[in-house]
């Protein structure tokens, strides 16, 4: 992964500045061009009622991934809609993965399958996200 690519370098800076992203313990793993793969360990405060990680953090940790993807040309990006699937709780101790792909891209408008998997590559989770992009960009190119 070259750090000074542009892909890296955006998705640098949203990591620093994501503080719910810092206290899940998200890193990022490889980014390039709609293309994104994040990395974290379930910890006892991601558990829920059922002793299982489920819900919550698993939807922000496979939005994270979308989010560093569609935002990785360097042009401001939002979430227009997102869907999950849950297919296997996560458990502390797990390490899960998060890849994000970008399926479709044109105008203002993405797609991204991402795919949350643990260490054994079990399915955890299956999310889509349609990105829309919205003025400016995340870092000043000429500054950064």
């Amino acid at each position: 992964m070259s750090e000074t690519k542009l892909s890296y370098r955006v998705a640098t800076k949203m990591l620093e500045t994501a503080e719910f992203e810092k206290a899940l313990g998200v890193e990022l793993v490889t980014v390039d061009d709609g293309f994104a793969k994040l990395r974290m360990e379930v910890t006892d405060m991601m558990k829920n009622g059922h002793g299982t990680c489920q819900g919550g953090a698993i939807f922000s940790f496979a939005d994270a991934a979308f989010a560093i993807a569609c935002n990785s040309r360097n042009v401001a990006t939002v979430a227009g809609a997102c869907d999950i699937t849950f297919v296997k709780p996560a458990f502390v101790g797990d390490v899960l993965t998060a890849t994000a792909s970008e399926k479709y891209i044109k105008g203002r408008n993405g797609i991204y399958d991402i795919l949350v998997v643990n260490q054994k590559f079990e399915s955890v989770a299956f999310f889509t996200g349609k990105s829309v992009a919205v003025k400016g960009t995340v870092i000043d190119e000429e500054s950064e």
